[in-house]
């Protein structure tokens, strides 16, 4: 059994499998670009393993997902840019200088102010990388709705914002009445603005009353799926289907799932 400190190893084992000779013929073809989307995943499958509430569970997802960064920093190392050690103490610093009262001597904080301490270190940051706007270094790479958040947050600091929660609920209202008058006669493209801004808005909406858009819409998704399978239950015990029925009747059971709490 190896002495290796258990990161070390795990560094050697990701080295092994791209090695140009010995190692894994899929693992030597992979670039950043290709490894990407198994980084992403393996973040929602720790999502997952978190909502499920299963520590061993959520062990091995850590696990998957250290992996990805490991496999990151193997590639880059390979290309002379940067090691695991390098990404490590980066971190480390940023996170230290980013709580001086902590490790420095700045007075304690409470979560608020720790808050907003984060955002002004954070723009000091992208100020050092020339980054001048509300919204530079928001990612371009997050999902759609997250990110759509992330940007309006970030343009309400710079005090671009509704004054509350009912003046978002009036610009939905005018949203939805751009994508009625597009319906007759609008193009794909046209639908596809409208739906955006729609969509947008809903984003903001959530802000505004400090909830987060994608964990609203992952709840309603459940939501659906707990509701519709009641339905596929109810018919297969009839020995039917959703497609054998009409729109009515598959509109009671969804009825009856909402009344039993599903």
């Amino acid at each position: 059994m190896s002495t290796e400190p258990p990161i070390t190893a795990l560094i050697n084992v990701m080295a092994a499998l791209r090695h140009p000779d010995t190692g894994c013929p899929w693992d030597r073809e992979q670039d950043f670009a290709t490894i990407a989307p198994y980084t992403i995943e393996e973040a929602y499958e720790v999502q997952a393993a978190i909502a499920g509430g299963e520590p061993d569970a959520l062990r091995e997802e850590l696990g998957d997902l250290l992996f990805q960064v490991v496999y990151h920093a193997q590639i880059a190392a390979e290309r002379g840019w940067f090691t695991f050690d390098d990404v490590a103490a980066g971190i480390t610093d940023k996170m230290i200088r980013r709580h001086p009262h902590v490790f420095g001597p700045a007075a304690p904080r409470d979560a608020a102010a720790q808050t907003a301490a984060w955002e002004v270190h954070k723009t000091q940051e992208r100020l050092a990388r020339a980054q001048t706007g509300a919204l530079d270094g928001v990612a371009a790479a997050l999902p759609a709705l997250i990110r759509a958040q992330k940007l309006t947050a970030r343009a309400a600091r710079a005090r671009f914002d509704w004054p509350d929660a009912t003046a978002v609920l009036d610009k939905l209202d005018e949203e939805i009445a751009e994508l009625r008058a597009e319906l007759a006669h609008g193009t794909p493209a046209r639908l596809q603005d409208e739906l955006g801004d729609l969509l947008f808005v809903l984003a903001n909406l959530a802000r505004k009353l400090g909830q987060d858009a994608e964990r609203c819409l992952a709840g309603a998704n459940a939501k659906f799926t707990r509701r519709f399978g009641h339905i596929e239950a109810s018919l297969a015990a009839q020995g039917r289907r959703p497609q054998e029925c009409e729109l009515a009747e598959l509109d009671a059971l969804w009825d009856a799932a909402k009344a039993a709490g599903l």
